[in-house]
């Protein structure tokens, strides 16, 4: 637990750091759009299981399409991804109800990247700070390793991942890919095991949620262990005496 709780005073102190750097009016702006995104998530309700299942009767055959277009959109906002992940195995089935959450998932989050970095919001172009350029050299050369761990633990928030991700320097490609992965896992279990619709959840749920959940945090120490090494112990340059010797 010791190098999650010095990395989380890390990046607290940069945040700190990165806000004091910025001029006010950006810091409002991005204040009042944290505050509209997370009013829109609470205030606009989500519809019933019974709802979804007459609006996939009016659609007839083009519902898995409207189905994955609204769980596109409505997941780049900071609305409840599980929702939309156990209306799709309810739905659809297991095998496309997967299929459908997880490519919906995967883009939404791209694009939830594109806007953020559209709109000006990476930590490198408003504020330079030491730590935050050892942070994005570090999220470029191997952002992909943090996001797949953090994907597998349920209880980071899909869209704040996606917001910090968009913020960071993370190459988007290795992005994508590895969001595609981490999120295979905790939506098979979901669509699978999770019936909480009916007010019925399989324990195998817990287990599976642990288990991913244990994978992801092991490799957020060990990303974060080798982080350390590679300043601590940084490879000597090319033209080194030492290492030519």
């Amino acid at each position: 637990m010791k190098p999650v709780v010095s990395t989380l005073r890390t990046v607290v102190a940069t945040v700190a750091a990165t806000a004091a750097q910025l001029p006010r009016r950006r810091v409002l702006t991005i204040a009042a759009t944290i505050v509209i995104l997370v009013a829109v998530a609470l205030l606009v309700p989500l519809p019933s299981a019974m709802q979804l299942r007459d609006w996939a009767r009016a659609a007839g055959p083009w519902f898995p399409l409207v189905f994955f277009a609204a769980h596109t959109v409505m997941t780049v906002f900071p609305f409840p991804r599980t929702a939309f992940t156990l209306s799709a195995g309810l739905l659809f089935g297991p095998l496309l109800g997967i299929g459908l959450a997880v490519a919906a998932s995967t883009l939404s989050a791209v694009i939830a990247v594109v806007l953020v970095r559209a709109a000006g919001w990476q930590l490198s172009r408003l504020v330079h700070h030491p730590r935050v350029d050892t942070l994005d050299a570090r999220l470029r050369e191997r952002g992909w390793v943090t996001v797949l761990s953090m994907r597998m633990i349920p209880a980071v928030p899909f869209a704040v991942l996606n917001y910090a991700a968009g913020a960071s320097a993370v190459r988007l490609l290795p992005y994508a890919m590895a969001t595609l992965v981490g999120v295979i896992p905790g939506t098979a279990a979901v669509v699978i095991l999770g019936d909480a619709l009916t007010g019925n959840i399989s324990p195998l749920l817990f287990l599976v949620s642990a288990c991913t959940a244990a994978v992801g945090i092991a490799g957020l120490i060990y990303e974060i262990r080798a982080h350390r090494r590679h300043h601590r112990d940084p490879e000597p340059a090319a033209d080194d005496p030492a290492r030519s010797a």
